[in-house]
């Protein structure tokens, strides 16, 4: 049997009926790959650092518009048509980009965004521990929303984040690690910023499963932060360095990866 079926099975048929269970264990081996990915920056050479990382925000980026769309959108419209889940997906949009707006962060290339107001008050480790914490937002909401929507595509979805989730860790940890010089420290946000997934899924699941009819809406939220994060951040931040062919091969990879997992799992 394929292991990643017998994964998807044994997790579904440990959890039962136990929706919240399966999305906090679902979301509980994200952030174990998470922190595993950061593990590498303990050992990373400094001039490998942005080509690797690009790599990984492509792949990325490949796992999550294709999880926006069989995981989250297309069953939500299967579910209550059209305009429930656009709604959400609009919403989800825009939260996120209010949260861009409001909340100060730091790029790796970019650099500062938020208030100018806050630029100088605000350290630049906080400030990319925030945009980690804006980034998983939506993960750990397509985790949670689409395990209540169907055990076995909730199983496919977190898989395929949990694996995104390992360049992801070392995404975290390496600007982390060159800001403040300590590489222990890189590591620990990245601990910290797989475990804020938890945070978001299982409240996400819970809810979910409360009012069935707040589900399309889930979803569709879920997928517009996604795509919303993937289009003005991961895509945008993977080619500011010149290794747009291999960030874009990383996307291709992380496309197909997703595609797989759905159509084999979902």
């Amino acid at each position: 049997m394929n292991p990643i079926i017998w994964l998807q099975r044994t997790l579904v048929e440990a959890a039962g009926s136990n929706m919240i269970l399966l999305a906090a264990v679902l979301s509980g081996i994200a952030a174990l790959l998470t922190t595993l990915g950061a593990l590498p920056v303990f050992f990373i050479k400094k001039g490998s650092t942005h080509h690797v990382l690009d790599v990984g925000l492509g792949f990325s980026s490949g796992v999550m518009i294709v999880a926006s769309f069989t995981s989250l959108l297309l069953p939500a419209m299967d579910m209550a048509g059209f305009w429930k889940p656009i709604a959400g997906f609009i919403l989800g949009a825009i939260s996120i980009a209010v949260l861009n707006r409001v909340i100060p962060h730091e790029h790796i290339i970019k650099g500062y965004e938020g208030p100018a107001a806050l630029r100088n008050k605000a350290k630049a480790a906080w400030l990319v521990a925030m945009a980690i914490i804006i980034h998983n937002l939506p993960e750990g909401m397509a985790i949670g929303s689409s395990t209540v929507y169907s055990p076995a595509l909730g199983v496919a979805t977190g898989i395929a984040i949990a694996l995104q989730d390992t360049p992801e860790g070392f995404a975290v940890a390496l600007p982390i690690a060159l800001i403040t010089g300590r590489r222990s420290k890189g590591f620990l946000y990245g601990l910290l910023s797989g475990l804020s997934e938890m945070t978001v899924a299982v409240p996400t699941a819970l809810l979910g499963s409360i009012s069935y009819h707040l589900l399309p809406y889930l979803l569709g939220y879920g997928a517009g932060a996604m795509v919303y994060v993937v289009s003005h951040e991961a895509l945008p931040e993977s080619h500011r360095t010149g290794h747009e062919r291999d960030a874009t091969i990383g996307f291709f990879i992380g496309f197909l990866v997703m595609l797989y997992l759905d159509s084999t799992l979902g």
